[in-house]
């Protein structure tokens, strides 16, 4: 069970760098990680990039779909959206019953569940069908993906847990932008027909292989402690529910389409996350062990992080949601085309992620602090280049401004996780895992709504000025994510020179 104490106070940080991560485990810190425990990485990473390309590889099958079983644009628009949903509702949850029963134990179950989706979408002979299936492909990846952060923190220490989330940052980089080059790629060879079922069919090798791998490299759970398992019901449905009203309109808002979801339920959304942080300090009064360990928010570093962390995702995902949309609606790509034309900044990220694992121990916040100003810097160079693209030049003249955003981007997501995660204790880390991921979500889902919306508001404007305002928005975003990274920097400064050694 989750231990609801504060944690330990960790020891002070070295005044030149704004963190180190790991420091409050520093007795742990010359432990070297058993073998396995890279195999097992590899199979969470796999893993991991399966549920992460599943956001948008299936952005280039929609009129596959439609053609194929009939769908309407708003079922298309499930399909999309339900997956999302029902992802981010469910790693909170996921990430605590990892940390109470074993992370082997939930990883292998969120896996097994997402071939079986997986098979279904394939198989799938109505929009329902299908749709089902998505949503619970999704639930699957937000029940796996808490337990990818958790294991990172239980099998690794210090520099080695940096080349691991380095790793990951890599993953989530290079699954972000290669969806809709592996789609377009799967329906050209296969047809429309075949091809979009394809796509969920090329998932079922991946989690078998995962399942079979999982059971002998991951780490046995942990012996479980005697008594009734206290899994906060309440907070539960109080967190789900509000999870839910603040994505739905989201996720519909993000489709550029007219959404049936009223903006007020957002509203209800926050309501209810406010009535769930009251229920979680009465569930710890009263000595039970809540779904979210309020005391997460009192470790250093948690809660900037996790800001950081939401805005910024806010602003980076809206950033190939245009300029997939642009290419193909504005200057008449292929999908495929359109996904190769964004490239650069995932080859990029994934690049400076690798690098950025190794270099976090020694700059801490100030290298995400610096990853940050160079995606501003590459995105105002895009802004600078798009109106030529519109004036004849190809789509490939963006490739030198993306490549510099994505090495940007490479060395904020990855170190921020890492600094953000180093000082929760092992025995939280699914929950703080599934928390900060939850926050990602919403912020992807909220910054493509807005980014989307300017897009679109714009769009029949002659020129690029859909595309070049919903960029500078999608700036903006990342604007403020780096004031806020540079404040925390400050702070955090400020605190070191006054603290006593």
């Amino acid at each position: 069970m989750t231990d609801s104490n504060p944690p330990a106070p960790t020891e002070q940080r070295d005044p030149d760098h704004s963190e180190s991560p790991d420091r409050g485990d520093a007795s742990r810190q010359t432990e070297q990680p058993d073998p396995r425990h890279w195999k097992a990485l590899a199979v969470c990473l796999v893993a991991g990039f399966m549920t992460l390309l599943d956001v948008s590889i299936v952005n280039v099958a929609l009129p596959s779909i439609q053609q194929g079983i009939g769908a309407s644009p708003s079922d298309l628009q499930w399909v999309v959206s339900g997956y999302a949903l029902t992802f981010g509702l469910t790693l909170v949850g996921s990430g605590r019953i990892g940390d109470a029963i074993g992370r082997r134990t939930v990883f292998i179950t969120g896996v097994v569940l997402f071939g079986v989706a997986s098979l279904a979408c394939g198989l799938a002979t109505s929009s329902a069908m299908l749709i089902v299936a998505r949503l619970v492909q999704g639930a699957a990846g937000g029940i796996l993906n808490p337990q990818v952060s958790g294991l990172i923190q239980e099998m690794f220490r210090g520099k080695e847990r940096g080349r691991a989330f380095g790793m990951l940052g890599a993953t989530i980089g290079i699954s972000t932008a290669v969806g809709p080059i592996v789609g377009g790629t799967i329906i050209s060879v296969l047809g429309a027909e075949a091809g979009w079922r394809w796509i969920f069919f090329v998932n079922l090798p991946v989690a078998v292989g995962a399942v079979v791998l999982a059971r002998l490299w991951l780490p046995d759970p942990p012996a479980r402690r005697a008594g009734r398992l206290d899994l906060d019901p309440v907070g539960v449905v109080l967190l789900g529910i509000a999870v839910t009203a603040l994505l739905l309109p989201l996720v519909e808002t993000g489709r550029g389409t007219a959404s049936g979801i009223p903006w007020w339920v957002a509203l209800v959304g926050v309501a209810f996350a406010a009535a769930f942080l009251l229920w979680e300090r009465r569930y710890t009064a009263r000595g039970h062990s809540p779904l979210v360990d309020l005391h997460l928010f009192q470790v250093p570093g948690y809660s900037s992080g996790a800001a950081v962390g939401l805005i910024y995702f806010a602003g980076f995902t809206g950033i190939f949601f245009v300029l997939t949309i642009y290419f193909q609606e504005r200057l008449g790509y292929t999908p495929l085309v359109a996904g190769l034309a964004v490239t650069p900044f995932a080859a990029g990220s994934a690049v400076a992620a690798a690098a950025g694992g190794s270099l976090v121990n020694r700059y801490g916040r100030v290298l995400v602090t610096a990853g940050l100003t160079t995606v501003l810097v590459g995105l105002i160079a895009v802004d600078l280049v798009l109106p030529r693209v519109e004036g004849g030049a190809t789509g490939w003249a963006l490739a030198l401004p993306l490549l510099v955003a994505g090495l940007g981007s490479g060395v904020v997501i990855s170190p921020n996780v890492t600094l953000t995660l180093a000082d929760v204790p092992v025995e939280r880390a699914g929950t703080a895992g599934g928390l900060l991921q939850t926050g990602q979500r919403i912020g992807t889902a909220a910054g493509i709504a807005l980014v989307g919306a300017v897009y679109f508001a714009f769009a029949e404007d002659a020129g690029a000025s859909g595309a070049v305002w919903a960029l500078r928005v999608a700036a903006g975003l990342v604007a403020v994510a780096l004031l806020a990274s540079a404040l925390d920097l400050r702070a955090r400064r400020h605190e070191q020179r006054v603290t006593p050694a």
